[in-house]
């Protein structure tokens, strides 16, 4: 199976090139820091070297905000030596605009954008230095980026196939003689598309692609589906490039992705003057993770809910050790105090070394606060729980000895033939030493049950008290591992 250039709940991506160098952004949604930044010199391996939203007054999210809120879909762009990215934070409901000299951080506090409408902002520059911005649905209006101040009223540019759902995610380039727009189409589920016009300037008027879409594999039995909202790139040699996102869906029917839409690299070459979509192109699975919490903060990979007080989650207060302290009394809640590092591979193991003797807490999956499954532990008792929509159960209990203990959780894929009816997965969670407490089924974690645009994390809570957790170890598992 072709592999994504970064996997796991990674999705909207937007690049841009500065000499050798590539720069990528993502969605984040609910999730903090957010927007996380990658950097390349290949296209092919990426390196996370920060998160552009990074502190409360760039994005301000409260309980308020419901999970798959939170920021959509970036732009990166560079222009007259700086960085700019430009996104839609619907926790404020509004656009803004950030910008750096170095896209590691830091980035500026948000510059407000209010005379821009819709989701999914883009930037592109003319050659007088006139700034465009183009949202979803084809509204464009001219943007002076470093006041936020607008000019005119948005106008209609092109919104794509008439008739079809939810035209996103558009991006404005001028490549030789045309302006090119190039949008996705279609939803961002089983039907999603890239489709492409061209104009003579900015503004158009655009003419579609007589191939569109350029891109979608709705329809297919290739093994990534859900394939759009791309962003196109010219490597230094002259090539060019496409990142868009796409999901692994297992199991049975309909087919259940458990990893979040990721981002994925396909070449393109050019035809009549209209871009040509290749083939996927292997990427590099992302290896084992692992954490000893011997660092002042956090690694850049790691997320929260919604925000992160350095009083509830910190690595000072006992050195060596993650300490979290509860807000919320469970995972239930939006204001649970949580730490995760995204699921990116298809078969996993993550441990870590919990000591609960001040408090309740442990080691979960979550995509919601309706969908999670968690082993948590407090002194004398380890229970495994399952929240499935309305349903909160506890289905495995167990009394382990006093003092520290190891909590594991893995996952197994289906294997094929299977039942037409079977999940992509089971997920299994124990304690060490003890054995698996309990086996449960790996579809009620998947965006085609619970809905919404992430993917699993995987990660350490605290539901009472203070909890402190010595390492965290993701582990990648090749098929068949016991």
């Amino acid at each position: 199976m072709p592999n994504p250039v970064i996997s796991g709940f990674h999705p909207d991506p937007s690049v841009c090139r500065v000499g050798d160098d590539y720069y990528l952004a993502c969605s984040s949604f609910e999730y903090f820091p957010g927007v996380p930044l990658f950097h390349s010199r290949d296209l092919v391996r990426w390196t996370q070297i920060g998160n552009a939203l990074e502190r409360p007054s760039q994005l301000p999210m409260t309980t308020d905000t419901h999970s798959s809120g939170g920021v959509y879909a970036p732009t990166i762009r560079h222009h007259d030596g700086r960085f700019w990215l430009i996104v839609t934070v619907v926790a404020a409901g509004e656009n803004v605009l950030f910008t750096a000299t170095d896209p590691a951080g830091p980035w500026s506090d948000p510059i407000p954008l209010p005379g821009v409408h819709g989701i999914d902002p883009d930037l592109a520059w003319d050659d007088d230095g006139t700034c465009w911005c183009t949202t979803a649905g084809g509204a464009q209006v001219r943007l002076d980026p470093l006041s936020g101040r607008t000019y005119g009223e948005p106008h209609q540019v092109w919104s794509g196939t008439e008739g079809a759902l939810a035209p996103e995610a558009p991006h404005l380039y001028r490549i030789g003689d045309h302006w090119y727009l190039m949008i996705a189409e279609g939803g961002t589920e089983r039907g999603h598309a890239v489709s492409i016009a061209r104009g003579p300037a900015p503004d158009g008027p655009f003419e579609p692609c007589p191939a569109n879409p350029i891109l979608t594999h709705r329809g297919t039995h290739h093994p990534v589906q859900n394939t759009g909202h791309a962003d196109l790139v010219q490597a230094s040699d002259g090539s060019w490039w496409m990142v868009f996102l796409g999901v692994r869906p297992g199991g049975g029917t309909p087919g259940w992705h458990v990893l979040g839409r990721e981002t994925f690299l396909a070449p393109v070459t050019w035809a009549d003057g209209w871009p040509v979509v290749g083939e996927i192109v292997d990427g590099t699975p992302p290896g084992s993770f692992g954490d000893d919490f011997d660092l002042a903060g956090l690694r850049h990979s790691w997320i929260s809910l919604r925000s992160r007080a350095a009083d509830l989650c910190t690595t000072e207060e006992r050195p060596g050790w993650l300490t979290l302290r509860a807000r919320g009394a469970s995972l239930d809640e939006r204001d649970a105090t949580f730490a995760g590092h995204r699921a990116q591979n298809p078969r996993w193991r993550a441990r870590t070394l919990i000591d609960p003797a001040q408090g309740r807490g442990g080691l979960a999956v979550r995509l919601d606060e309706r969908h999670h499954y968690e082993i948590e532990a407090a002194e004398g008792r380890v229970q495994v729980i399952a929240r499935i929509g309305p349903v909160r159960t506890v289905v495995a209990e167990h009394a382990p000895p006093e003092g520290p203990l190891v909590l594991t959780v893995e996952n197994s894929e289906r294997q094929d033939p299977g039942d037409p009816c079977d999940g992509p997965d089971r997920l299994f969670f124990g304690v060490e030493g003890v054995g698996v407490l309990a086996g449960l089924d790996g579809r009620y974690l998947s965006t085609e049950v619970a809905g919404g645009f992430t993917g699993r994390v995987i990660g350490m809570y605290a539901a009472a008290g203070s909890v402190h957790f010595d390492w965290f170890t993701y582990e990648v598992l090749k098929e068949g591992t016991p």
